[in-house]
Order: structure tokens, then C-alpha cells, then sequence
């Protein structure tokens, strides 16, 4: 029995302890309500599937985002142990890749420019989990697709990225090279999941990019908006740069012990929720502290996901999280990535 099939079989839902033989035995000292953890998990999984438009994809409030909301669904999906060729989830994922295929334009933009002014969040998501279902595809005919559009897409990145190394809501050219931190890490985290499974990825574009995110540093370790407006430190910006420098694979510049340091002071309360943007700095955080591992992850994670699992609401059968302007998608999505870390499906995330 492989570790996918173990995790389906519902060990998944609690860390393991590595057994002689390879057998895995779950650990029992968790500090969250393992029983809760299982049927709201369960519960919202089965809610992002039964939401799914006939299209394949989902939209936040009022219809907006509809490639990024997709691209971040279907990573839930994905974290859950289902792929496109097997799983509880699968044929909702095929209908995902679809929706997302269907998006990618002549220039390798995936998304829309006409209906979304923010379409970069859409194509660096989309980027990161079309390389994810690349990994586990069989069909070889469906592999040669996606690594078109993956490539594609590497290429427009390439192209969108502004003077100074970052990205905005648009690419440089459509947004006279603006540039700023939340975008700018969904597309290395893009990028990086696009090389990990194969496909091209021109290092200096990588390069470029982290450079930028160490201008955005202050002194006390809060990575700014933008490099062009200076400013104090955004601490969820700052949360989601530590991810994307972890993702690159920068771990022992002089710039991750200090924004190590200043994320920790803003999220390892996960009470706290004072600067806002909570669930989208948990969201990048709690990549950060599992990849740590050890105690602090096990800290963190009971308490994180103890608070997640009391907010989660029910209509009778499935479950779902509303909080945000955004919409339930967005805010479900991204806490089934976080409760889902431990189950390690997702090669984007793991250790």
C-alpha cells in the first residue's frame, strides 16, 4: 500500500511516525479533535466539489476571480489525495484542468484581462496547480498539453515581470511597471512549481525576483508593498515572501532570519487578528512553519487548526468557511491547503 493509498485509507488525518519495514503509525497526541478534524475536513472537501460550476470552475462574491478561485479549489482538491485519474475528487478535477486550460491565450496568459483587472493572481495560481496535476498525469496526450501551456505561461511571466524584478495586478506593460508584493510571490511560487515539474524556467527570472523581495525588506524584517512606494512592513505580505523565499529554495540568506523573525512575532498567535488579510497570511505562514517542522510546527498547527475547525460552518451535510469579502471558495480553499499540510499530496508544499 503506497503512502497516497495509506492516506485514503484515513491515517492521513494525523501525523505519522515512521515504523521498521516502512509502516507508518499514527500518532494519537494531538492537541485538535482528530473525530471534529475528520468530518469537517470531509465535509468541506465534498462542499468545494458540489459547488463546482457546469464550466468546471468557481468564482469568488459576485463572480470575481473566477481563474484564481479555480486554480485554488482544485490545490484543495489535489491536497485531499485525489488526482485526475483516481480518487474521490478526480473527475472534479478534470473538469478543473478543463475550465483552466480552457483560459490559457495565444501570449501564455492564463485568465482573462477582460473580466479580471487583477490577472496575474489567476495565471500564477493556475501555474502552480497545472504543474501539480502534471506530476501525476498518465495520459500522454494530456501530459503534451499541459506542458505546452505550462511553458506558455512560463514565457508570459517572463515578459510581464516589471524593471524592477517584481510583478503587479497586470503585466509590467499593461500596468506602465507597477509592481508589488502579493502578486509577486504568486508568480515565483508559480514558477517554481512549473521547474520542479519540468518545465523551463529561465533562472534569471527566479533571481531577479528574490532580489526584489529583499529591496521590499526593512530593517526589522516587514517586507513592504512595493519597492516603488516604500513604506512600513506588510506583515501578511511579509508572511507570504518568507513562503515564496522557502519555495525558491533560499534558505540561509541574511534576509530569512529577520523576516522569519517578524512573521513569528505577527502569527505564531493565531488568535491574533489585528493587520487583517488573516486567513491569506495562515495561508503562507503555516507553509513556512511546517516545512520547520519539529515543535514549533506541532504548536502551531493544533492551535491553528483547533480554530479553524470551531469556525468551520455546516448547512446539515457539508462544511465551509465564509469569512472575507473575497467569498466561502476563496476562504475554504485556503484553509483546506492548511489543514490539509500533513498529508503531503501536494509536492508544491512538502518538506
Amino acid at each position: 500500500m503506497n503512502r497516497r493509498d495509506l492516506m485514503r485509507y484515513g491515517l492521513g488525518t494525523l501525523a505519522a511516525t515512521a515504523l521498521p519495514g516502512g509502516l507508518l503509525m499514527p500518532r494519537t497526541s494531538l492537541a485538535y479533535d482528530q473525530k471534529q478534524y475528520t468530518k469537517v475536513v470531509n465535509g468541506a472537501c465534498d462542499w468545494v466539489a458540489h459547488t463546482q460550476s457546469r464550466s468546471g470552475g468557481w468564482t469568488g462574491n459576485q463572480g470575481a476571480y473566477p481563474t484564481a478561485m479555480t486554480a485554488l479549489a482544485g490545490m484543495a482538491l489535489i491536497c485531499q489525495g485525489s488526482t485526475t485519474m483516481q480518487g474521490k475528487y478526480s473527475k472534479n478535477l478534470q473538469r478543473c484542468v478543463d475550465y483552466i486550460v480552457g483560459k490559457c491565450r495565444a501570449n501564455g496568459l492564463i485568465g482573462d484581462p477582460k473580466s479580471d483587472d487583477r490577472y496575474t493572481y489567476g495565471h500564477g495560481y493556475s501555474m502552480m496547480f497545472l504543474s501539480q496535476i502534471l506530476g501525476e498525469e498518465e495520459d500522454e496526450k494530456r501530459r503534451e498539453e499541459l506542458t505546452s501551456v505550462l511553458s506558455k505561461a512560463v514565457n508570459f511571466c517572463a515578459q510581464a515581470q516589471t524593471t524592477s524584478g517584481g510583478w503587479g495586478y497586470v503585466s509590467a506593460k499593461d500596468g506602465s511597471d507597477f509592481d508589488e508584493g502579493s502578486t509577486t510571490i504568486t508568480q515565483v511560487q508559480g514558477l517554481r512549481a512549473c521547474r520542479n515539474a519540468g518545465i523551463p524556467v529561465p533562472k534569471e527570472v527566479i533571481d531577479r525576483a528574490i532580489k526584489y523581495i529583499q529591496k521590499c525588506t526593512g530593517s526589522d524584517g516587514g517586507v513592504q508593498y512595493s519597492a516603488k512606494t516604500g513604506g512600513s512592513g506588510r506583515p501578511p505580505i511579509t508572511a507570504a515572501a518568507i513562503a515564496c523565499l522557502f519555495n525558491a529554495g533560499d534558505y540561509d540568506s541574511d534576509y530569512v532570519p529577520k523576516i522569519l523573525k517578524y512573521v513569528d512575532r505577527h502569527y505564531q498567535n493565531v488568535g491574533s487578528d489585528n493587520d487583517g488579510h488573516w486567513h491569506y497570511a495562515h495561508y503562507y505562514y503555516a507553509q513556512v512553519v511546517y516545512r520547520e517542522g519539529g515543535k514549533k510546527w506541532e504548536t502551531y498547527r493544533d492551535k491553528i487548526y483547533t480554530r479553524l475547525l470551531n469556525e468551520a460552518k455546516s448547512d446539515g451535510r457539508l462544511n465551509y468557511w465564509d469569512q472575507g469579502y473575497i467569498g466561502p471558495i476563496y476562504t475554504t480553499a485556503i484553509n483546506l491547503t492548511i489543514l490539509q499540510l500533513e498529508k503531503a499530496f501536494l509536492p508544491l508544499y512538502q518538506r
